[in-house]
């Protein structure tokens, strides 16, 4: 059974759902927030700026208005930057009808108020609302998505019902969608991890090997999971595609934007100009704020965390970051749910 489907989000990751979405039968609407590319992409029937080389099909009706784009619609997937979804679904709410169903594909948290994006969807459209949402997320790089590489990703829901439905609506081609009904730790590993990839890229850039990335990665690990269980997420989540499958691949892959990110830091190129010169969003760079906000409210050691947000906000250099993560307190190897030393504290 095929659905009516409203992707907002025109980006590289949205563009390639909407791919994939259409090339299975389901009715496929793509919401661009700029109207210019809106109306490029409509008559080259290409996403030049943020997936070019895959054709879009005639089935994609893309527009920049959300009113037609949700008209008629069963499910939404929320695509956009993180720090663009408040002001998104705002807009939105006036055509929203009250059996739409919600699917989360963005990976961030609101550096304001450090609410994930689900949980910034029940805010603005209603606390109702969250029994219809759920998050996908995964290790799903959007080229590969696009171009039919063989790809697995999990849907977070506690209604099963609901994720029966997207795991039907999502598995087709080359996709395989499983379900969890985690919907904290599915959310939180998905945005997290990006934390993680910058520091990785950083490593890589620094010329550091494969001894290095396998211990950052694996006490990344450590240290998401430690959040996200604090905030109500499972151990066995983030051991998982949403977890520990999503951080190998944005710490290692070459299409990573936050790795990207962090091999540019360590050539010496500062935040800004790396910014600049892209127009991808690397979403580490708020989620790291937003992280390392709650880390310390909730008092969970998180020190790759910490010197990532040091990278970015107090512009501390590379090679000192690494040399001061190497320097903490000698401890046990441990994965408790949290500690009794905050993020921003010393001896990391």
């Amino acid at each position: 059974m095929h659905s009516r489907v409203a992707v907002l989000g025109g980006g590289s990751w949205g563009t390639a759902l909407a791919l994939h979405l259409a090339a299975s039968g389901n009715q496929t609407s793509l919401w661009v927030h700029d109207p210019v590319l809106a109306q490029r992409m409509a008559a080259t029937r290409e996403n030049t700026r943020y997936l070019p080389g895959y054709p879009l099909p005639l089935n994609i009706r893309i527009s920049s208005s959300l009113m037609e784009s949700l008209k008629n619609a069963d499910d939404v997937l929320i695509v956009v930057p993180s720090h663009h979804c408040r002001l998104v679904l705002t807009a939105a709410r006036p055509f929203i009808t009250g059996s739409t169903r919600f699917c989360v594909a963005s990976k961030g948290i609101e550096t304001d108020t450090l609410m994930s994006v689900s949980a910034i969807l029940g805010d603005v459209l209603g606390a109702e609302t969250a029994r219809r949402t759920s998050v996908l997320s995964g290790p799903s790089f959007a080229q590969e998505v696009a171009g039919g590489h063989p790809t697995a990703v999990v849907i977070g829901t506690p209604e099963p019902e609901l994720g029966a439905h997207l795991q039907r609506l999502f598995s087709a081609r080359n996709l395989r969608a499983y379900t969890n009904d985690d919907l904290i730790g599915v959310e939180l590993g998905g945005a997290l991890k990006n934390i993680i990839a910058i520091g990785a890229g950083v490593v890589d850039g620094l010329g550091y090997g494969a001894n290095t990335q396998a211990a950052l990665i694996t006490r990344g690990l450590a240290e998401i999971s430690r959040l996200a269980i604090v905030l109500g997420g499972r151990r066995d989540t983030l051991a998982g595609l949403a977890g520990l499958g999503d951080l190998v691949l944005t710490c290692t892959g070459r299409l990573s934007r936050n790795r990207a990110l962090g091999v540019a830091l360590a050539s010496g190129v500062t935040l800004a100009e790396h910014q600049a010169g892209t127009p991808a969003v690397a979403e580490g760079v708020r989620t790291t704020r937003a992280a390392w906000l709650l880390a310390r409210g909730k008092s969970v050691e998180m020190p790759i965390t910490s010197e990532v947000h040091a990278l970015l906000y107090e512009a501390k250099p590379p090679a000192e970051a690494i040399k001061d993560l190497l320097a903490r307190q000698l401890t046990a190897e441990r994965d408790e749910e949290g500690s009794g030393s905050t993020a921003g504290g010393g001896g990391h």
